[in-house]
């Protein structure tokens, strides 16, 4: 379910909800492999979400379903689109398949522009239905649903739809726009992307600006080598007290199993899992998730 934050509907921004989407992050990679996830190397096009007032209405959402449906790599999954009145944006019928039945909002008949983005949610409800892969929660779940769509590939398509000025306020999904524009930079890292030039909605574009900065804090973290001169005050100084993590540090510091030094657990700055390396060296560290290679300074 598309959730449909329509004019007149507050936003809320910030990153309430990240503990959850670097969870998802992490679910995603354990669920696909890093060669799954790399599967999916190519963005769901611009050209392919545009559906403009020329088109015949059932024919052009249809075309738009079935780019979603290939962009998120279900080439055997057919969606059938009809219209309706609702409150939410969108809703599909999770089946066994191979046909899956989307309702979606009737003010889509005219607003044709973001039908793509409420198309994207739903087809990411989709595939994690077919890998069995669902948070306990009704509230993750779509969090996770809205973080797979991204990363993904696909949902970038949700942030741009984000609108908000003084006579407009327009947000689908379950993230806020800067969480939406954290998972986009992450997802670009990986794959050396630049979605800049498909945002269509300015305040889409500003709150990628500001999640990517984020995104790019987490490869700055210590005890990563690219970690700040204050960052690595603060990470010897955590060492010497064996601190982290209740001052709010994303490291913690334990002992060894043979108890013949230390080690310290931080996350993956890519897929979120905690490594374990020792402390007090200087060394390369892979996560055996998402295989990245890390330099770091213990």
């Amino acid at each position: 379910m598309t959730e449909n934050r329509g004019p007149g509907s507050p936003v809320e921004h910030g990153f309430p909800h990240l503990a959850t989407v670097r969870a998802s992050i992490t679910a995603l990679f354990r669920r696909l492999s890093a060669d799954g996830i790399r599967a999916y190397d190519t963005s769901f096009a611009p050209a392919d979400a545009a559906f403009d007032a020329t088109d015949d209405l059932h024919l052009g959402a249809q075309r738009v379903a079935a780019a979603t449906v290939r962009a998120l790599r279900l080439p055997d999954a057919r969606l059938v689109v009809s219209f309706r009145a609702m409150e939410q944006a969108a809703t599909v019928e999770l089946t066994a398949g191979p046909e899956y039945f989307v309702e979606v909002n009737d003010r889509f008949r005219t607003h044709r522009r973001d039908l793509a983005a409420a198309l994207a949610h739903e087809v990411a409800h989709v595939l994690l239905h077919r890998l069995d892969l669902r948070f306990p929660g009704t509230a993750e779940n779509e969090i996770l649903t809205d973080t797979a769509a991204v990363y993904l590939g696909a949902g970038w398509l949700l942030l741009d739809a984000y609108r908000e000025d003084a006579l407009t306020h327009q947000r689908f999904g379950y993230l806020t726009p800067e969480e939406f524009g954290y998972v986009l930079a992450k997802r670009a890292a990986l794959f050396g992307e630049d979605p800049a030039p498909w945002f269509t909605s300015p305040q889409g574009y500003e709150a990628y600006v500001r999640g990517r900065a984020l995104a790019e804090r987490d490869h700055r973290r210590a005890p990563l080598t690219a970690a700040g001169p204050l960052a690595r005050r603060r990470y010897a100084k955590a060492r010497r007290t064996g601190a982290g993590l209740a001052d709010g540090s994303a490291y913690r510091f334990e002992p060894e199993e043979n108890g013949a030094g230390m080690r310290v657990s931080f996350p993956c700055p890519v897929c979120a899992q905690r490594l374990r390396v020792p402390v007090g060296r200087r060394l390369r560290a892979r996560c055996g998730l998402c295989r990245t290679v890390l330099d770091c300074t213990t």
